[in-house]
């Protein structure tokens, strides 16, 4: 046979692969790099209904690289290739994006706020329409985050809680809460913006005149892609700050704080399987993750000169030393 023949030979029966195989669209809010391990635990939740990528699934990604406002054009995109669910992973703005494009593909949200609040279901239990997800409620823990905090350092009086301004959907809802919270603990808040990569190093350099004596940093797709920047440059200026992901704790933040990532994410790829399977999106309550998970760095409180109390040390699920 001749080389070009079968050439023409291969590419038709990939094409004909392809029509047979089902295909997942897959919006992720930051990059490849910054998702790898959630990609990872999404790939294991798919695999446990018998799909496996490359064998039994195509996945189409696009990756909005941070800039929310990508969301939409990316959202259209994916719909416009007819795929037969989508997964909006990571950022509530990408749900509500997709959520709008489509009225029909099924669409698995995976998000850290809260679904009914944020609008992209009429109800947890019965979501009805095309749209179901997992939530880890990382939103609504942060109040606990600054609650830890200040278990860590029983003197602070003033604390920063460090938000992307460019991420309303997170934001908007989270600076009530917070402000209760500090209140609660007789904490004065200073909310500082950061959307871009030359927003962080101020942020840190300026703490120390503002007077706080440590940070919360909030969720947003901008601060997981940031995650060992900002542990490192807290590291650096001496800065006690708490976020979501372990990541920033193994990089040597300071701790973390948040429902399982990696489980919120395994149970979206478990999801988008059932519907390749049949199941309707509608018919799918939406999942909260039970486990959350504390991580705490001694080497870095040692260096910041923290002596962890015994509660928080027989309270986290991981210790790095």
């Amino acid at each position: 046979m001749k080389r070009r023949a079968f050439i023409t030979l291969l590419g038709g029966a990939a094409a004909a692969w392809a029509q047979q195989v089902p295909v997942i669209g897959y919006l992720g809010g930051a990059s490849p790099e910054a998702f790898a391990s959630r990609l990872q635990a999404f790939r294991e939740g798919l695999s446990e209904t018998g799909y496996r990528e490359g064998r039994d699934v195509m996945i189409e990604y696009r990756w909005a690289e941070t800039q929310v406002d990508r969301f939409p054009a990316l959202a259209s995109e994916l719909v416009s290739r007819g795929p037969s669910v989508i997964v909006a992973a990571g950022s509530t703005a990408g749900a509500l994006a997709v959520k709008a494009a489509t009225t029909t593909i099924p669409v698995v949200c995976e998000t850290g706020a809260d679904p009914l609040a944020a609008g992209l279901v009429p109800s947890l239990s019965r979501p009805g329409g095309n749209v179901t997800g997992i939530t880890s409620l990382n939103v609504e823990v942060n109040p606990k985050r600054l609650e830890l905090l200040h278990e860590l350092i029983p003197n602070l009086n003033a604390v920063a809680l460090l938000v992307n301004p460019a991420d309303p959907v997170v934001t908007e809802p989270l600076l009530p809460q917070m402000r209760v919270a500090a209140q609660t603990l007789g904490l004065e808040l200073h909310v500082l913006p950061a959307s871009s990569e030359t927003d962080i190093e101020p942020v840190f350099a300026g703490l120390n005149q503002l007077g706080a004596g440590g940070l919360v940093i909030a969720p947003g797709i901008f601060f997981i892609d940031q995650t060992v920047r900002l542990a490192t440059v807290a590291l650096r200026h001496r800065i006690p700050t708490i976020f979501y992901t372990r990541e920033f704790a193994t990089a040597g933040g300071l701790a973390s704080y948040s429902g399982s990532v990696k489980e919120s994410h395994r149970l979206s790829g478990h999801y988008a399987g059932r519907i390749l399977k049949g199941e309707k999106p509608g018919n799918l309550p939406v999942q909260q993750v039970t486990r959350v998970e504390l991580i705490i760095n001694l080497k870095t409180a040692k260096a910041l000169g923290i002596d962890v109390p015994r509660q928080l040390i027989a309270l986290a699920d991981e210790l790095i030393e």
